[in-house]
């Protein structure tokens, strides 16, 4: 990692760096998508490609597809749209971090700095 007083990554390292970061906040996104395809096909009794399909729409926001019958599904889809919302941040915040670090780095901002 480069500091303020180290030349900026060149384009190719950039994206390089840039991939690395998508593909790692990817996992975490399938790995979530995951959880919730198996919560909703145990909880809910769905078949796997209706879990699928409601775990797919909380994690983008969208909302569920199906109505819920039991209050087992009912809690693990409150629990699980929590942590969906809280997923879907952590990948954009791992997405745009190299893309804030370069711009951090080309303004050689520092946010410690008492003179601002």
């Amino acid at each position: 990692m480069e500091n303020k007083k180290t030349q900026l990554l060149s384009r190719r390292d950039f994206f390089i760096r840039m991939g690395w970061y998508g593909f790692f906040g990817s996992l975490f996104l399938v790995f979530s998508l995951g959880v919730g395809t198996v919560g909703y096909h145990i909880t809910a009794n769905l078949g796997w490609v209706d879990a699928f399909l409601n775990a797919s729409m909380i994690l983008t926001g969208m909302g569920p597809v199906d109505k819920l019958e039991t209050n087992t599904a009912k809690l693990f889809a409150s629990f699980y749209a929590i942590f969906s919302g809280v997923s879907f941040l952590t990948f954009c915040g791992v997405l745009f971090t190299p893309v804030y670090h370069r711009f951090m780095h080309k303004f050689h901002l520092d946010l410690g700095d008492k003179n601002l």
